[in-house]
């Protein structure tokens, strides 16, 4: 037993002292904790508050969140101004009825039917061989959704109108959408459930 002591005694070294932090050296590993933290909710921040264009809403309350996924839509047809080109998409809902006949079958689009026009400046190919127009920068979304009990005097269609700025990349809900070419456009064809593009043959 008195041999354990002696050899734990004789491996420890003399003179050997358990060093403590100073209160300098604490301060300055917290700041440096503090900073890292600091450091990533600024990034998480900038992440997060990236501008979110579904957290739009149109002055007549229309949310651009409605539409999220319209991205990737199936086309219901396209269109050409002198200003710009467009194509319409249509949502789940709005693409069965198509197929089922509506309008044409006269029956109207179902509630729940979404429609978005998406709008590109235009501009020649520099690389066809040929001469043809493509989308250059993009301009706008045109939206329409049919729900009879919020719009029933339009139809039981919703307009408004979200525009692109490709300078600061972001969304905006165009203020005037309210006057903008919407339902007095489309009472022109009312007969067809206020939809001027049917599903074009593919």
């Amino acid at each position: 037993m008195s041999e354990l002591v002696t050899k734990s005694v004789a491996q420890e070294q003399p003179g050997q002292k358990i060093e403590t932090p100073t209160a300098a050296q604490r301060v300055a590993g917290f700041t440096v904790i503090m900073t890292a933290v600091a450091v990533l909710a600024v990034l998480v921040a900038t992440a997060v508050y990236a501008q979110d264009k579904y957290s739009l809403k149109s002055p007549s309350g229309i949310a651009f969140s409605d539409f999220k996924g319209y991205e990737d839509w199936a086309v219901v047809s396209s269109a050409r101004t002198d200003e710009v080109l467009k194509v319409i998409v249509g949502n789940p809902t709005m693409i069965t009825a198509y197929k089922a006949g509506v309008p044409g079958n006269g029956q109207p689009f179902p509630e729940g039917s979404m429609i978005v026009k998406l709008q590109w400046k235009p501009k020649k190919s520099a690389e066809a061989p040929f001469v043809v127009d493509v989308p250059d920068v993009f301009k706008q979304a045109f939206v329409m959704e049919k729900d009879s009990k919020r719009f029933p005097k339009t139809g039981g269609w919703g307009y408004a109108v979200f525009n692109y700025d490709a300078a600061s990349d972001k969304f905006t809900a165009d203020e005037k959408s309210l006057a903008d070419c919407g339902h007095s456009c489309h009472v022109a064809v009312k007969a067809k459930d206020y939809i001027f593009h049917p599903y074009q043959k593919r």
